[in-house]
């Protein structure tokens, strides 16, 4: 039986034989050999004793007498607490005494492959393999490109030639050539002098995506590097052995080349390295575990993993993603919102879309159709105030299809990009194989994601501002005609007033992050690097600009959730009560004030799930399937008629289509409606005191 037990930030292998000692033994000999190895941490002067053992996932702590075969398995990872692992707080920051728990419990490894070969990865390819649902295969096409470009640079060393990252120095030094025996030592210190980062690292998921990348990248052939070591990325990503990535140092030209540097060296054996079963812990030690070696850099490879814009792109791909999923949400919980405002969907009519023909503004106003007011799905909401006198809503209701489809264009747009990007050699030099040529270039240069991010964030960022006003129409009383702030005995209770406060901030955090960060540069490199995109941030602020919009979102769902709850009973159309369902699953309703941010959170997470579109897709399917031709909403004009010609009433046209306005005398008990305009009222789902009818309508009612 082997541990791998934790004293002070080393791992250190303990055979415990048949497991019969006990874990006061584990600890003191692990303290033991800690001392014989005497790494720089030790305090020779000190003495140590040992205050606990942990399991490492978990934390749990071990019973000194219990013996090691009972609480623990065979190649199992424990924690050793020191008693001078707690220094003066005042004078120097606590060690971490164990490593928490970092992985859901019930994370299984994937055992389906993704076949990668540099060419076909798309952006959703990326966010799974991100999130471990694949592991990575190699095509065998990409191998023997692989194997062709190490080929032609293994014949350039051969013949001593000069060629820039291979025989010579980076950037201001490429005009330095580099003595053959000093080659690899030239990769190495490539790597561990560029891995300069700062900052958090980034989270398992996109360490995951920026490694899946580089592979992808790798996988072209156009870099130089060998087959065994492009297996050793992959068997690593596989493992899921995942370096420490910071996210602040890229500059975005010349590639990601700091957050790239991290990854190499974490692969090096360098640094630290996360895993699953490990935690966070040195890199030589993560891999030892997994049965992997660090690689060892030959000529050119050391560049090779550097140079590119993964980071950008990778970030850009989960942004761009997360944006499409919300978008399409945001259009669905506009449409609630709508439902419970009780507005009109006359603006949504298609010929409106068709005579401004952007494709976006066409998708959005057909799905509001689908969800709203139709022959298909009734709304007893929608009959509460068929007769009412309001002729057009606020721009926030009303605009959707203009302001959000804009949105949805950018994001296909972007993702196009995105996606070319993601599948381009972007290595400085270039190995042409079939040419026998090596050229240096600028494919490294991160300004084509850099700009779509900046213009991605500016697109979605809009998505939150509808939202925000549309959460200040559902709370303020004096729009909504519903109770302040959306909860019973206001005053006493306090309701949705500081969720609204919570989207507005967000919101304005949003109009700052929308500041386009590829619009600066700042000279590198001695001024060789004298223009730069300035990607990394781009890609970062993008992605938080994604998050911000998603909680706003899920706080207008919660806000038009609730509304709901004061029009009962009546009900709204069959998708719109199948929203409020999977809401009502996750977050009971406000009757009196509770601590509100689990709710934010449990519906955020519904939206990142994609649940609440997922709920109404078929709906709407249906829906526009069904519709050969579609129903005509006949909605109040923008006049008021006067009583006295409310009989009978013409109105001229100003275009060539004839135009009637025909209304009925009110009867008792009639609501003003012949019996079968009343029936194409209820068909269509919407009337109000006028109808509308063009002589095609006619035509189609019949």
């Amino acid at each position: 039986m082997k541990l791998s037990v934790r004293v002070r930030g080393e791992w250190i292998h303990i055979p415990c034989k048949d497991g019969k000692g006990t874990i006061r033994w584990l600890g003191e000999e692990s303290l033991r050999r800690f001392q014989r190895l005497r790494p720089s941490t030790h305090v020779p002067s000190r003495k140590e004793i040992v205050s606990e053992v942990r399991k490492t996932r978990g934390g749990a702590i071990l019973d000194p007498i219990d013996t090691i075969r009972d609480v623990l398995d065979d190649n199992d990872f424990v924690s050793i607490v020191l008693e001078s692992d707690w220094p003066n707080p005042v004078l120097a920051s606590a060690e971490i005494k164990y490593v928490p728990e970092q992985v859901p419990k019930t994370l299984h490894q994937p055992t389906e492959y993704m076949t990668i070969d540099g060419n076909c990865l798309t952006t959703d390819d990326l966010l799974q393999l991100g999130r471990n649902r694949y592991k990575i295969k190699l095509a065998q096409e990409s191998q023997e490109r692989v194997t062709a470009a190490r080929n032609l640079v293994e014949k350039i060393l051969a013949e001593n030639k000069v060629v820039y990252g291979i025989t010579t120095g980076f950037g201001k030094f490429a005009h330095t050539v580099i003595e053959p025996e000093k080659l690899v030592e030239l990769q190495e210190n490539l790597i561990r002098s560029h891995a300069a980062g700062v900052g958090h690292p980034l989270t398992p998921d996109e360490t995951r995506m920026l490694l899946a990348l580089r592979i992808n990248v790798l996988a072209k052939g156009y870099s130089g590097i060998s087959l065994k070591t492009l297996l050793q990325l992959i068997d690593a990503f596989n493992a899921s052995c995942l370096p420490w990535v910071p996210q602040q140092g890229s500059v975005g030209a010349s590639g990601d080349l700091a957050p790239l540097a991290h990854l190499a060296l974490g692969l090096m054996g360098e640094g630290k390295m996360w895993s699953p079963e490990t935690g966070w812990g040195e890199a030589k030690y993560v891999l030892e575990v997994h049965n992997l070696t660090p690689i060892y850099l030959h000529a050119k490879e050391g560049l090779a993993l550097i140079n590119g814009t993964q980071l950008i792109t990778s970030l850009g791909a989960e942004a761009v993603e997360r944006a499409s999923i919300i978008a399409r949400q945001a259009d669905i919980v506009a449409s609630l919102t709508l439902e419970v405002m009780k507005g009109t969907s006359r603006a949504f009519d298609s010929d409106v879309q068709n005579i401004r023909p952007h494709k976006g503004q066409a998708v959005v106003a057909r799905r509001l159709r689908a969800l709203l007011h139709s022959t298909t799905y009734p709304s007893q909401i929608a009959e509460s105030h068929r007769f009412c006198n309001r002729v057009q809503d606020a721009y926030t209701l009303r605009c959707c299809p203009q302001v959000h489809g804009i949105t949805h264009d950018t994001i296909d747009f972007v993702r196009g990009v995105i996606t070319t990007e993601m599948n381009s050699a972007t290595d400085n030099p270039i190995v042409f194989a079939e040419r026998n040529e090596i050229i240096s270039a600028g494919n490294f240069h991160g300004e084509y994601p850099a700009k779509v991010l900046d213009y991605l964030a500016i697109a979605v960022h809009e998505l939150a501002s509808m939202s925000e006003r549309r959460i200040e129409r559902l709370v303020n009383p004096a729009l909504s005609e519903l109770p302040a702030f959306l909860v019973k005995d206001g005053g006493l209770n306090s309701g949705f007033m500081l969720a609204h406060c919570t989207a507005a901030s967000l919101v304005s955090e949003n109009k700052v992050l929308c500041h386009p960060a590829s619009v600066d540069s700042l000279s590198t490199s001695a001024g060789t690097e004298d223009h730069v995109s300035m990607g990394g941030f781009a890609a970062r602020k993008a992605l938080q600009v994604v998050r911000n919009v998603e909680r706003v979102i899920a706080i207008e769902l919660l806000a038009a959730a609730q509304a709901i709850e004061f029009l009962r009973p009546l009900k709204t159309t069959v998708p719109l009560e199948e929203i409020y369902r999977v809401v009502r699953s996750v977050v009971r309703p406000w009757n009196k004030d509770r601590v509100m941010y689990p709710d934010i959170d449990a519906v955020t997470q519904l939206l990142k799930e994609d649940k609440i579109w997922l709920a109404v897709r078929n709906y709407i399917e249906e829906y526009n399937s069904a519709q050969s031709v579609e129903m005509r909403v006949f909605s109040p004009t923008a006049f008021s008629l006067p009583e006295s010609r409310k009989a009978e009433a013409y109105v001229p046209t100003a275009t060539t289509t004839s135009t009637t306005v025909k209304t009925v005398a009110k009867k008792p008990g009639s609501n003003g409606s012949s019996p079968s305009t009343k029936r194409r009222r209820r068909n269509v789902g919407e009337g109000t005191s006028t109808s509308v009818m063009t002589t095609r309508e006619k035509k189609e009612d019949v």
